[in-house]
């Protein structure tokens, strides 16, 4: 693999941080992101460059063209939807804690 096409779960504020970090490393290209409300996840994804956008966090999960995703969720989400990543065969980077 060349490239890892990394996915962001939810649009909280260090998703700008964390997505401009993965923007500028080699060998890792932001692809996607995902909200609870497609309309905020086209709206963050067009102020930034990305080019996928998804209504749903599953929906992200859903798409084979995305490597590893990115958890910026509050704690008390990030257990549960790091095992849904890794369920679908995601890498997962997950904000701290990764469980209460």
């Amino acid at each position: 693999m060349d490239e890892v096409s990394w996915g962001i779960i939810g649009t909280a504020g260090i998703a700008d941080k964390v997505g401009r970090a993965i923007s500028t490393a080699r060998g890792a290209r932001l692809a996607a992101i995902a909200s609870r409300s497609r309309g905020k996840a086209e709206a963050w994804a067009a102020d930034r460059g990305v080019p996928a956008t998804f209504g749903s966090y599953e929906a992200l999960l859903e798409e084979d063209s995305i490597d590893a995703v990115y958890i910026p969720l509050p704690p008390s989400l990030h257990m549960e939807w790091t095992v849904k990543a890794a369920v679908k065969g995601k890498h997962v980077l997950c904000e701290k804690p990764l469980a209460l």
